[in-house]
């Protein structure tokens, strides 16, 4: 008489079997494209976004893995070549922070104490030795990742990539060293970009000074030496006696100086009393005024946070001790109008929390106006990131975010590249003494310096797509799986990365890096609340999937997970998919005792044909919603088919019939298909579970789930 096998009677235990599953997985070889049986389908990529070394597993990375996963496993299963390209990201200035407050920490010593090539030692010692940690992390997610093709952003053939493209765009006149106004972090001493400059409301004062015949309005009295521009707007009645270009002498903080009437358009005439003097070094949109009239700028700040000698008696004191006595000073000369109590957003840096000072500094610039000769048509960087999503080359889920990202591109500035940072990309550029050299390696004689300066990590995770598949020397991959077919992420950062890889990808391949950007939401807590340690409501997936099974923590992360839109979860909706792994499992166990005596397959009577077909209705509806990305029904719909239809009325039906052998052989035939099909379903969001299973109810000729046809 058959038996059940012993390991079905008891309960699912995934903390028991996941580990073997996934090394079953790997040891299989079909994670790799090229290794799979029956491929009968294009090839299908998605190219991992590489998580910081300095990170570990969190909630972030829990849903970009179950999506993209459940993403590659049906279209596995469809027949396609997947491609699932899985890498890291050197992340430049969050690992050198990392690693030198070690050092710090540990020794009480700087980075110029140990000198540039000790701390890159120990900065790739700790990178690679963090870049373990994490890939095996998701590797407990069930990440079916081809990681024979495992990259990372700073790694020799990603060098390779990264000095190609500067010195292409260099040739191109694209990249220039110039002085322009950047983002100047005083406390980690490097240039940042506009995107990780973190804005925190801040409550201060707002001062009104007079400025001669007028009263002008600031929260930083501190830049305010070197003004001697004062603007307005051209159809400002209160101003209208006054002209462009006009000068006037005016009492000022240091004594009288001579001022120039400035008129432009850009002025608000109902902020503040609709007059303002401009700091051209020290603010984006004063230098672009300044740069608009060709009008002169003065430096009132050093690179370390301290006022320059144009203050005089306050020469060489932070902004934080200045201000006040400044105040005082104008207070004194019968300047200061009014103070009012102020709130507003002051930029911080991303890594280092420091106060960023706009600073005219001479860097590398990437030109995004600049027009070149691109593939026979003049055009700029930013046109090729317009017209690949205007052009629906790239569609955008959810659509909404194509206005934002259309907004951010028309007012994107020339990108600064470089940083003052010693981990990274160095800059390809050679001095010796009023010549220069750009190329992939230094001038054979003697006498030249490399540029000390490293490139903005987003170079470099800019070309991921196709720098990953071999560009520019090995082809091969790069004709077969490019333009990958989405990228998903979130929606935070559909700016400076999302844009950033459609500027390199159009510019150097002339074809977009991905056909869809999917842009999923942020995690919050059961409550809607963002999640954040010092609160205490931080969820660890890796904690859940120990305590749950990672499939429940899958499930949980995908249900009712709509494109763009946050996701409230809190550990019962882990705990709820646990339960349903466990029907999974308990409704496997109860159809096979039911099946145990079936010798032969039989024919499906007319009420058994009309339940199945109602199945391949619901399974074609599934298959619809994951080919249109929505993955947060798909799931819904599979989990309430199993548990209310199949379970509750399919099962309890067909087991009475069993029991009195009324069409039995039918019924179980029924449960039989079912079971199998739906398990097969389930398996790119529960993989584990079902792979499981699967061992217990495939066919002789069947092989392992993960590359049966869907």
């Amino acid at each position: 008489m058959k038996e059940l096998p012993k390991e079905l009677t008891a309960p699912y235990n995934g903390a028991a079997t996941e580990k073997t599953i996934y090394d079953m997985w790997e040891e299989s070889g079909y994670f790799n494209p090229d290794n799979l049986p029956h491929v009968t389908k294009d090839p299908y990529t998605i190219i991992l976004p590489p998580p910081n070394v300095t990170g570990t597993l969190h909630t972030g990375h829990a849903i970009m893995l179950a999506i993209q996963d459940t993403l590659i496993r049906y279209k596995r299963m469809q027949g396609h070549k997947t491609l699932w390209l899985p890498g890291t990201d050197h992340a430049a200035i969050a690992t050198q922070s990392v690693v030198e407050k070690k050092i710090q920490k540990e020794e009480g010593k700087t980075r110029h104490d140990i000198g540039r090539e000790e701390l890159l030692r120990r900065i790739n010692e700790f990178a690679l030795d963090s870049q373990l940690i994490i890939l095996s992390q998701f590797r407990s997610m069930g990440a079916s990742l081809d990681w024979s093709r495992l990259a990372f952003t700073i790694d020799d053939k990603r060098n390779l990539a990264v000095k190609t493209m500067f010195k292409k765009m260099y040739d191109d006149g694209l990249i220039y060293r110039g002085s322009r106004i950047v983002n100047w972090d005083p406390k980690g001493q490097t240039t940042i970009s506009d995107d990780e400059v973190v804005y925190v409301e801040e409550k201060t004062k707002f001062y009104y000074f007079k400025y001669g015949p007028f009263v002008i309005g600031t929260a930083r009295p501190e830049t305010k030496f070197g003004d001697k521009y004062v603007v307005m707007h051209p159809d400002d009645e209160r101003y209208k006696e006054y002209t462009h270009g006009q000068k006037l002498t005016v009492e000022w903080i240091n004594g009288p100086i001579e001022a120039t009437i400035i008129k432009d358009e850009s002025v608000d005439p109902e902020f503040g009393t609709g007059v303002m003097t401009i700091t051209p070094w020290h603010s984006v949109v004063d230098f672009e005024l300044a740069e608009k009239y060709k009008l002169d700028y003065e430096q009132i700040i050093d690179k370390y946070g301290k006022l320059l000698p144009i203050a005089e008696e306050f020469a060489g004191m932070k902004i934080k001790d200045a201000r006040d006595k400044i105040v005082e000073k104008l207070q004194a000369k019968g300047l200061v109008e009014r103070i009012e109590d102020y709130t507003h957003n002051i930029g911080t840096a991303e890594r280092t929390g420091g106060i960023v000072e706009p600073q005219i500094m001479k860097q590398w610039f990437i030109g995004v106006n600049k027009e070149f000769e691109h593939f026979g048509k003049t055009t700029t960087l930013k046109k090729l990131m317009i017209d690949a999503v205007e052009s629906k080359n790239t569609t955008i889920i959810p659509d909404r975010f194509e206005k934002v990202y259309f907004h951010w591109v028309n007012n994107l500035r020339d990108w600064c590249i470089s940083r003052q940072i010693w981990y990274g990309h160095r800059i390809p550029v050679w001095y010796k003494g009023d010549e220069m050299h750009i190329g992939m390696e230094s001038p054979a004689e003697d006498g030249w310096a490399q540029d000390e300066d490293t490139l903005d990590t987003w170079f470099s995770s800019g070309m991921w797509t196709f720098s990953t598949l071999g560009w520019p020397n090995d082809t091969i991959d790069l004709k077969t799986f490019h333009p990958t077919d989405v990228l998903e992420t979130g929606h935070d950062i559909l700016f400076f990365w999302i844009a950033r890889m459609i500027l390199f990808s159009t510019y150097a391949l002339n074809e977009v890096p991905f056909n869809v950007a999917y842009l999923h939401g942020l995690v919050r807590d059961k409550d809607g609340k963002k999640m954040s340690k010092s609160i205490g409501n931080v969820l660890d997936p890796r904690d859940l999937s120990v305590k749950y099974g990672t499939d429940a923590l899958r499930m949980a992360l995908m249900v009712g997970n709509g494109a763009g839109n946050d996701l409230k979860l809190g550990e019962d909706k882990v705990k709820a998919y646990k339960l349903f792994a466990n029907k999974i499992w308990n409704a496997t166990r109860f159809v096979l005792e039911r099946t145990l005596d079936q010798e032969v397959a039989a024919q499906l009577n007319e009420e058994d044909e009309s339940v199945y077909k109602t199945w391949r209705e619901k399974h074609a509806d599934i298959s619809k919603d994951i080919d249109e990305y929505r993955l947060h029904l798909a799931s819904e719909k599979l989990y309430d088919y199993f548990w209310h239809v199949f379970c509750d009325e399919i099962i309890e039906t067909r087991k009475v019939r069993i029991a009195n052998n009324d069409g039995k052989e039918s019924a179980q035939q029924l449960l039989t298909i079912l079971l199998r099909e739906q398990i097969i379903a389930i398996h790119p969001f529960m993989p584990f579970i079902t792979e499981e299973i699967w061992k217990y109810i495939k066919k002789d000729s069947d092989t392992m789930l993960m590359v049966t046809k869907w």
